[in-house]
């Protein structure tokens, strides 16, 4: 009877040995929620931030790690799309000038994006500013004067591309040797080095984009680069014609008389 009970008991606590030995040696299975990105939304992040990083000026390329830049760099592109400008006048006027400006350019050592400059001075709106600019650099008669350009009633060599970009890369040159820095160049070309020179002294600051400027010096590198892209890339930006490095000169003028009701 004893035998009985005995193993009755070892049989009972081997089942239950054997059920704690199961228990214990099955997996532990966790429940994960997986989000998934759609492809297309990551290929797209990825081509914005490829494009932020390759954009530069003069091989000065934008801090596109912060947020205040890159929002202000998108806000330029918008606004010189063919969307907004309605006009293919920055391509016909780069078609026009660059062969001239470029060679000059270069034989002065200035940074062929200079040749955006002009685009921005005057590339949409032409003549006399109310401050009295005149040229596609939009000079001043006594900047240009000191430069080597004659401005008087009958004569105005600031109207004329090839010598009022001579003059330009003089006054670039000198601005580079005050500044190092082709960014700071070209601010300094639109504020003028002079006031340029205060504002980093008084500010204790070198870098254009974190300088507090005026609305428009503040703003004016951002329209150089953002000119520079839609010239280089037009169909990127709306604008008919063809992409790749010589869309600068491949954009027929011809085209606009025949198709666009909104042409200037």
């Amino acid at each position: 009877m004893i035998k009985k009970h005995l193993c009755t008991s070892l049989v009972v606590l081997l089942i239950l040995v054997l059920s704690k030995m199961f228990i214990y040696s099955r997996p532990v299975v966790k429940h994960r929620t997986n989000k998934t990105i759609p492809v297309s939304t990551k290929s797209e992040s990825n081509s914005k931030k490829s494009l932020f990083a390759s954009l530069n000026f003069a091989d000065e390329y934008l801090p596109v790690e912060d947020k205040n830049v890159e929002q202000k760099i998108k806000r330029s592109l918008k606004a010189h799309s063919f969307q907004r400008l309605k006009t293919h006048k920055l391509h016909r006027n780069a078609k026009a000038w660059f062969p001239k400006i470029e060679p000059i350019l270069r034989a002065y050592g200035i940074p062929e994006d200079f040749k955006y400059l002009p685009l921005v001075e005057s590339g949409l709106i032409e003549g006399t500013s109310h401050r009295g600019a005149a040229g596609l650099w939009q000079f001043m008669p006594a900047t240009a004067r000191a430069f080597g350009l004659k401005v008087s009633p009958s004569s105005d060599e600031r109207t004329d591309v090839e010598k009022s970009t001579v003059a330009a890369c003089k006054y670039l040159k000198v601005l580079y040797k005050d500044f190092g820095n082709w960014t700071l160049v070209a601010a300094a070309y639109n504020v003028g080095g002079g006031s340029l020179r205060k504002t980093i002294r008084r500010q204790n600051q070198e870098d254009y984009y974190k300088l507090k400027l005026n609305k428009e010096t503040a703003n004016y590198v951002y329209k150089l680069i953002s000119t520079k892209e839609v010239i280089e890339n037009p169909t990127s930006y709306g604008y008919d014609g063809t992409s790749g490095p010589n869309s600068k000169l491949a954009f027929d003028a011809s085209s606009e008389s025949q198709g666009h009701p909104d042409q200037l």
